[in-house]
């Protein structure tokens, strides 16, 4: 299977800059794949596509204000994105420079905040800040929100609420998990009001999931590692669910991710630690059987899960027509919704 294969023509004016002007107010496309259809709708709507007894799983993740900028010891200019808090004071991070620091160095970063570089996992930087504050309260005190490469404005105030989910807890993602964007106060007690069960997983999305594939053959690809938990209460939900007949609904990919990667025998498990599961055509799903999702990048790992849940075939038709139809695309961008998915339905 080609990387190739998966792309589409994307015009660089579609990409969203800013969210939309109220969170509900973005559009939705809905695709049946049972069906073979496609249908303009809002988000608005969401709540009239599902059904007592449903339940909507949902990441609770929290993006930090990841990114630093600051000097180099010699003058150069650095910027910092922490990938991983590992401790009170160290991170993993990714560090730009004209230069890569060697260990040893010294970073000077905005907020009156120095850095030590103490050595390298991969591509990654391991730092050390000084002094007694933590690195959480230093970056919520000096770090900018880190918005995805393909927004190419610098982040502003509004970006630290906007850039984040209402239901939003758990700090430690580097990158939001977009499909809940789309989500206000109301719309989510309509959801409870009509019956609909809501279940919480983590995973902190790391600055891996822009990373582009490389390779020409994807099987080739090495996917980036990111750390999750689905705790007991989310098990027992979703499993009593599945036993009933009942439809289990992921928003987002890191949703799919997460139930996935917990998946044993048929029934999800407890789970909490890393993955780097790769999801693309060919995968059989057991956990999931409908996606809420925004659109991605051409090419990417996650449109190759989507691709996987829809139909190869289907999900670039729905991204050629969202194209024609004006969507707004990516993280700031609206949202489809692959309803009624069978695994016949999948070829």
């Amino acid at each position: 299977m080609r990387r190739q294969d998966f792309h589409f023509h994307l015009p660089p004016e579609l990409i969203a800059q800013q969210p939309a002007a109220e969170r509900a107010a973005s559009r939705m496309l809905v695709v049946d794949p049972l069906a073979d259809s496609f249908h303009d709708a809002g988000f608005a709507d969401f709540p009239a596509e599902l059904e007592a007894g449903d339940v909507l799983v949902m990441n609770d993740t929290r993006v930090i204000p990841a990114r630093l900028f600051g000097r180099k010891a010699t003058g150069g200019k650095v910027e910092v994105l922490v990938e991983r808090v590992t401790g009170a004071h160290t991170v993993l991070a990714h560090v730009r420079a004209s230069k890569s620091p060697p260990p040893g160095s010294r970073l000077t970063l905005e907020g009156d905040i120095a850095a030590e570089v103490t050595g390298r996992e991969g591509d990654l930087f391991a730092l050390r800040f000084e002094g007694g504050e933590k690195v959480t309260d230093l970056l919520e005190r000096a770090g900018h929100m880190p918005l995805p490469p393909y927004i190419t404005r610098a982040d502003a105030a509004e970006d630290r609420r906007r850039y984040q989910t209402v239901y939003a807890r758990r700090a430690g993602a580097v990158a939001a998990p977009t499909a809940g964007l789309h989500f206000d106060e109301h719309i989510l007690a309509s959801l409870r009001e009509k019956g609909v069960e809501l279940v919480w997983v983590t995973l902190h999305v790391g600055a891996g999931t822009f990373q582009p594939v490389r390779v020409d053959d994807i099987r080739e690809h090495v996917m980036h590692s990111e750390w999750l938990e689905v705790d007991a209460a989310a098990c027992a939900t979703v499993n009593a669910a599945r036993a009933a007949g009942r439809r289990v609904v992921a928003v987002g990919t890191t949703s799919v991710r997460c139930l996935e990667s917990a998946a044993l025998d048929g029934k999800l498990q407890p789970f909490r630690g890393e993955t780097d599961i790769f999801i693309y055509p060919g995968y059989r799903f057991s956990m999931v059987d409908a996606l809420l999702t925004n659109f991605h990048l051409p090419e990417s790992t996650l449109l190759m899960l989507v691709c996987a849940m829809g139909g190869q075939a289907r999900m670039l038709a729905a991204y050629r027509h969202a194209v024609a139809q004006r969507y707004r695309f990516f993280s700031y961008g609206d949202a489809m919704f692959i309803r009624n998915v069978a695994g016949e339905a999948r070829a």
